[in-house]
């Protein structure tokens, strides 16, 4: 079937796809076209990846906008999203336009009312649905990306509350849903009210296969020499046949899962001795140049050992490393300039990074639950697989899986190679996942009784699912007693039927996004602060650290982004008093409003994965913890609470990991004292961010915190966001700036916004190390009339204090770091 042949498309699109070389649709394609996808009809794609579902997606969508309608395209992940966004902004030619969104959980999105496609992640969509987006009752089409996710405990509740709540909304919406090859795609179908396509039918051929010994043998029977001599590892050796097998001119790239982080970093650097030697002399130009780029990203050793490896032609892939760490990697590895990438699972998940040989070494991977090592499940390692053979690079896709003796061979064929994969199970009936949809299902108004939710959920795949009709009605009842006791919910009892509703702080939690659980617990911090409100000498008196006078009023609230508000220092890093240091109040039993106190209110909410406790933290953080009592947001656990006390512990590590933050401590710094990734701390500073944003909201619902607080708040909030102490918190604001350019401008004399449109040009180029184009760039976005810097030399004096100042608390780059003394 002829792309061009089509009808119902825009006119045009069809010949369009035959001039980027799809002459005919592949199978699968087809099969869609004939089960009415061009035509309005819903319908469930489980496809092999690479098969070509993201165009079944495209003539879903392209065929509902010609009929006048909207699309909605549902990714599992961000940089999923930025990827599906520039490839649908080909069409743009034809007069469709692209939206992607996928942060600010509590806004509305009413500017993608103007575009025909929105790609989103489901969180997003989630959300747009709860704060009432306008545009949610337009939408004739949506297309769920990765579908089979509804199985993942974490994110897949979202996803199948999202497709049935906008179901709900659109009666007559198409859905699409894209999968994996999964064992029970006919149900997915039956939830959707859509029709099934299901296809092993592969571009590329895909070969799977075992190596032991001396071979790789595969499915198909045939068989492949790679010998490994007694003492060589046997990754490497598969990494360099690959790449020493010319197709077309050119070798063949490698993927190598393994099942951590250290594994993928350890793994990358040995194979470098594999992938150096094989390097142009045009290639090794390029790599340097990317290394360079890669090591500006992030001052950490993370981001040096992941240069090293990529000059090189090495690469590792993980959670840890920064995003921008992670697509330059990808957009290098896809240009065929990296040669092997040892990732952990998370690359084998959406984002389009094909090699041709894929080498899972781990296929096991530890369980917290279980307490050991687990076999992955048979759709992950297929996921892995089907990462092998690039459509119009590779004239075939190997997948292999290592063993170490004949037995573990067997086994992994008969668990892996020839077993189908796992059906897809809903995880909706598990209590968090409810207590966050139940609210939002009650506060977007899509259901005002009892009855009427437990309707609602029947839609679910949940309800497709379950045997046990009881187990949801039961886990709901639950929630709605948790929601009701903590003022989220009110019901009404009216003879046979119950009505419910939203409170007023129930709409803000679900607009806000917030677990409800998070919510009670920023609530109750709050509140603490709010009752010693009601105390003479309670929270509302504060002593400055610095000893400059009273806290500021609640009338400078509308300026606080950019107040000198006095912050309280770490009692540890000066050699003061605690309490002293931290502002305590005259009535020691009312907790002051610090930074720290409000980093470990949000760090013991169920929205923030909290570092874990390691050997000797213990002992370490409960040191801290009575060092800094009078700070914390709520009661302190008993020691002898052995598990409360040790998650109070853990929120508080995490606390002082986003402390340090604040306090400018370098990124590489913190990484080492944590044991953690940049991307590890970006996340955990994001996370903090929007919840102490949420905190910020709240506060103004509780009776008794008065507007200082909310202040306090913001101006933690704004320290997280820039990564400085409250002295830059004006300068960083400006764009261009950020927190080591910052602390250089301050230095030099250069202390607020104003100051950088007054200042001697010469002094800001100094502090800015004479990088005149930066320099101009940060002029024009403080508002200065004239940033041109032609003819102005950097002036000396002032380079010399900027890092000098910098430098002085031993960072070498500018960054203030207290808390490297404490």
């Amino acid at each position: 079937m002829e792309p061009s042949s089509l009808s119902g498309l825009p006119a045009g699109v069809g010949e369009a796809l035959e001039a980027e070389g799809v002459e005919e649709l592949y199978p699968p394609q087809e099969a869609a076209v004939e089960a009415g996808v061009v035509d309005g009809e819903s319908l469930v794609a489980a496809v092999p990846t690479a098969s070509g579902k993201t165009l079944i997606a495209e003539l879903a969508m392209l065929s509902s906008i010609e009929r006048g309608g909207k699309a909605l395209y549902i990714v599992p992940l961000r940089a999923l999203a930025s990827e599906k966004k520039a490839e649908f902004e080909r069409w743009e030619e034809f007069g469709v336009t692209v939206g992607v969104s996928t942060g600010n959980y509590d806004s509305d999105g009413e500017w993608l009312a103007s575009r025909d496609i929105i790609v989103a992640t489901s969180e997003k969509v989630d959300s747009l649905i709860r704060n009432g987006a306008p545009w949610i009752d337009d939408l004739t089409c949506v297309v769920s990306d990765e579908v089979h996710l509804v199985d993942d405990s974490h994110r897949g509740p979202t996803l199948e509350v999202t497709l049935a709540k906008l179901r709900r909304v659109n009666p007559g919406l198409q859905t699409v849903a894209l999968s994996a090859t999964v064992g029970n795609a006919d149900v997915i179908a039956d939830w959707l009210d859509a029709e099934l396509v299901e296809s092993d039918w592969r571009p590329i051929e895909l070969r799977t296969g075992v190596h032991f010994g001396n071979a790789i043998e595969f499915d198909d029977g045939s068989r492949r020499e790679v010998p490994v001599e007694r003492g060589a590892d046997q990754t490497a050796e598969l990494v360099a046949d690959a790449l020493d097998t010319e197709e077309d001119g050119q070798g063949g790239s490698s993927l190598v899962f393994v099942n951590s982080r250290r594994n993928a970093e350890s793994s990358a650097r040995k194979l470098t001795d594999v992938t150096g030697p094989r390097l142009t002399g045009d290639e090794r130009d390029r790599l340097r140049e990317l290394a360079e780029e890669i090591r500006g990203v992030s001052d950490t050793d993370t981001s040096e050992d992941l240069a090293d490896a990529v000059e090189e032609g090495s690469a590792f892939h993980h959670a840890g490393l920064a995003s921008e760490h992670r697509s330059l990697v990808e957009d290098a590895f896809r240009d065929r300039l990296i040669k092997c990438v040892s990732a952990t699972p998370t690359l084998a998940a959406g984002v389009n990074t094909p090699a041709r040989r894929v080498i899972v070494r781990d296929w096991r991977r530890y369980d917290g639950e279980f307490g050991g090592m687990q076999p992955l499940d048979v759709l992950e390692v297929h996921q892995m697989c089907g990462r092998a053979g690039r459509p119009g690079l590779d004239p075939y896709g190997e997948a292999v899986l290592l063993a170490s003796d004949a037995d573990t061979r067997e086994e992994l064929f008969d668990r892996y190679v020839w077993a189908e994969a796992e059906p897809v199970r809903s995880k909706l009936a598990a209590e968090p996942a409810l207590r966050t949809h139940v609210l939002a299902t009650v506060a977007s108004g899509f259901a005002a009784t009892r009855e009427g939710l437990l309707s609602f959920l029947d839609n679910t795949l949940y309800a497709t699912q379950t045997d046990d009709e009881g187990r949801l009605a039961a886990v709901t009842d639950t929630v709605l007693d948790y929601l009701d006791v903590n003022g989220f919910v009110e019901r009404d009892r009216d003879g046979g039927s119950e009505s419910l509703a939203a409170t007023g702080i129930g709409h803000t939690v679900s607009r806000l996004y917030l677990d409800p659980m998070s919510a009670a617990e920023i609530l109750d911090g709050l509140r603490t602060v709010a009752d010693g409100a009601d105390d003479e000498g309670a929270a509302g008196d504060f002593v400055p650290a610095d000893g400059a006078g009273p806290a500021p009023d609640a009338g400078a609230e509308a300026d606080a982004d950019d107040s000198g508000f006095t912050t309280y220092t770490r009692a540890d890093e000066e050699g003061g008093d605690p309490a002293a240091e931290a502002g305590e109040p005259d009535d020691a039993a009312a907790p002051a409003v610090t930074p720290l106190g409000l980093y470990h209110l949000v760090s013991r909410t169920p929205d923030t994965y909290e570092l874990y406790l390691k050997s000797g933290d213990r002992e370490e953080y409960t040191e801290v913890c009575y060092e800094r009592e009078t700070e914390f947001l709520g009661d302190v656990p008993s020691e002898y609470e052995d598990v409360r006390f040790e998650d109070w512990l853990a929120a508080l590590k995490t606390a002082r990991l986003l402390e340090d933050w604040a306090n400018e401590v370098d990124e590489d710094r913190i990484a080492e004292r944590y044991g953690v990734g940049p991307g590890d701390i970006r996340g955990k500073v994001d996370t903090a961010e929007w919840l102490l944003r949420a905190a910020e909201t709240l506060a103004r619902d509780v009776e008794g915190v008065d507007g200082d607080t909310v202040v306090r708040v913001r101006e933690a909030r704004k320290r997280l966001e820039y990564g400085v102490r409250e002295e830059l918190l004006d300068l960083a604001g400006v764009r261009n700036v950020g927190r080591k350019r910052a602390r250089r401008l301050y230095e030099a004399g250069i202390e607020s916004r104003a100051d950088l449109r007054e200042a001697d040009k010469a002094v800001v180029l100094g502090a800015l190390r004479g990088r005149e184009r930066t320099a101009e760039r940060i002029l024009e976005n403080a508002g200065r009339e004239d940033p041109s810097l032609d003819g102005v030399d950097p002036d000396r004096s002032a380079s010399a204090a900027a890092t000098a100042g910098a430098d002085a608390d031993g960072d070498g780059d500018g960054q203030a770091s207290l808390g490297d003394f404490g």
